[in-house]
């Protein structure tokens, strides 16, 4: 499986890496604005809120009919372009500083809607992170996708995936095959060492 971004990534690279049997999840940011995306200026105003922390992002209010609008536009990007499946990010602004009172379940709301949309389209799709919501959004995502679970002691959070047959791929950006392998294969995660610029260099843990 590959997973890469969706605007920065044609069709004709996506139709060469399905043709070599690779299987291509494309990524988005589903809950933040990025002003460098050629869709940015459809995303309300109204709906951009605080800066995300460590990244030259905005949080997004998920409830808003705009937002949502630009996310099915984007799903209908990835349909289009030949992606087999999508990574939207940030599904997980509830549990932040947005801007916007957002609650436990308008993140359930979106995060559903998300599910939904992609599977209209004939995508699958990852929850990505958004730990405290595994158990209630298990059923409506094919596979899970995280980040430092391991670092931060939350690995056990996405049993209810493993549990299901459902993949778990997951990425530690600290320590050694020895270090983090031995902790994560007996949880049935797919994990991968990788530097946080996300260049080439990786170690897997089923190598």
């Amino acid at each position: 499986m590959f997973d890469i971004d969706l605007f920065d990534n044609s069709s004709e690279t996506i139709a060469q890496l399905k043709a070599m049997g690779r299987v291509v999840i494309c990524y988005f940011s589903a809950g933040s604005y990025e002003d460098w995306r050629a869709d940015a200026s459809d995303i309300p105003v109204a709906a951009r809120g605080l800066k995300m922390s460590g990244w030259n992002e905005l949080w997004l209010d998920v409830r808003d009919a705009g937002v949502r609008e630009v996310m099915v536009g984007r799903l209908d990007l990835a349909k289009t372009k030949g992606c087999d499946g999508v990574e939207p990010d940030n599904v997980d602004g509830y549990s932040n500083r947005t801007g916007f009172p957002l609650t436990f379940d308008d993140q359930l709301d979106y995060n559903k809607f998300l599910a939904s949309a992609a599977h209209q389209r004939g995508l699958s799709i990852a929850l990505k992170n958004d730990l405290d919501q595994v158990k209630d959004l298990e059923p409506f995502f094919d596979f899970a996708i995280n980040e430092e679970c391991l670092q931060w002691n939350e690995c056990d959070m996405l049993s209810p995936f493993i549990a299901k047959g459902k993949a778990v791929f997951h990425t530690e950006y600290e320590g050694d095959a020895t270090t983090v392998c031995a902790k994560t294969a007996p949880l049935q995660l797919s994990t991968l060492i990788k530097r946080l610029d996300l260049d080439a260099w990786y170690i897997a843990c089923w190598e």
